[in-house]
């Protein structure tokens, strides 16, 4: 190979990484098209997503609220993170509960409620999200779902400020839970999904995974690296915690 042929393989190998289609791979959402999603801020910055689930609760990561430092907050009704809307209300939480089962290990059990200090106002930009209760019908592999939130744009970590979003596949969950891919850290209140450099990335995790406009899982975990072929997107089943969180609600 020429040298110039390995100076011209080597960047497009750089930009491939700069530039992944890593939302990693997604489109910025049309505003407020999403007005479930909200924003979980420490210090003024997007930490993680999260999705209304009902007047006063937010749903989430347990693994996004292992610390909830004083004067965090969530934000609801926002499209850009830094820009001025009238849509917005802002709130502090008045309780974290994560699943007694969560481990940080296996990622297993990631799944939290959070109660607002005070219950939204629903409006056109701020409303809620019915999810998956058990005995619903449940993705299958090949299926399409989709996903939204502002985490990072690639793998160096460039953030959005406007809200994106995609759709990826259902994988099969003999592959996912195969030595080389996730092995026997995949668990059965697990799903993947994922594309060809099409993932959810750091930041993104919290939010919630639709099937037919119903939110079916809550945006995991993955490998360090968002779009990697082997590591694709794990999501939290919903429809297995149904028990748990009718009961935290009350």
């Amino acid at each position: 190979m020429s040298y110039g042929r390995i100076i011209f393989a080597a960047a497009a190998l750089f930009a491939s990484f700069l530039f992944c289609e890593c939302i990693t791979g997604g489109k910025e959402a049309a505003a407020h098209s999403r007005p479930y999603m909200a924003s979980l801020q420490i210090n003024g910055r997007h930490e993680c997503g999260g999705f209304l689930v009902a007047e006063q609760w937010v749903m989430t990561a347990a693994h996004c609220v292992r610390e909830w430092p004083e004067g965090s907050k969530i934000v609801l009704g926002a499209h850009s993170l830094t820009g001025s809307e009238d849509s917005k209300q802002a709130f502090t939480v008045a309780d974290v509960h994560s699943h007694p089962d969560f481990t940080s290990v296996t990622y297993d059990s990631d799944i939290a409620l959070l109660k607002l200090d005070r219950p939204a106002v629903l409006t056109d930009a701020v409303k809620l999200l019915k999810f998956q209760r058990e005995g619903g019908v449940e993705p299958q592999e090949k299926e399409v779902v989709s996903t939204a939130g502002w985490g990072s744009l690639n793998n160096l970590g460039e953030r959005p400020d406007k809200l994106q979003e995609l759709d990826v596949e259902v994988m099969s969950r003999v592959l996912c839970g195969r030595s080389d891919y996730y092995g026997t850290k995949f668990t059965s209140n697990m799903m993947c999904a994922a594309k060809r450099r099409m993932d959810t990335c750091d930041g993104d995790s919290g939010g919630p995974l639709l099937y037919k406009g119903v939110a079916v899982g809550i945006t995991s975990n993955g490998g360090k690296r968002c779009g990697s072929f082997k590591r694709p997107g794990l999501y939290t089943i919903i429809s297995h915690f149904t028990q748990w969180i009718d009961s935290t609600m009350k």
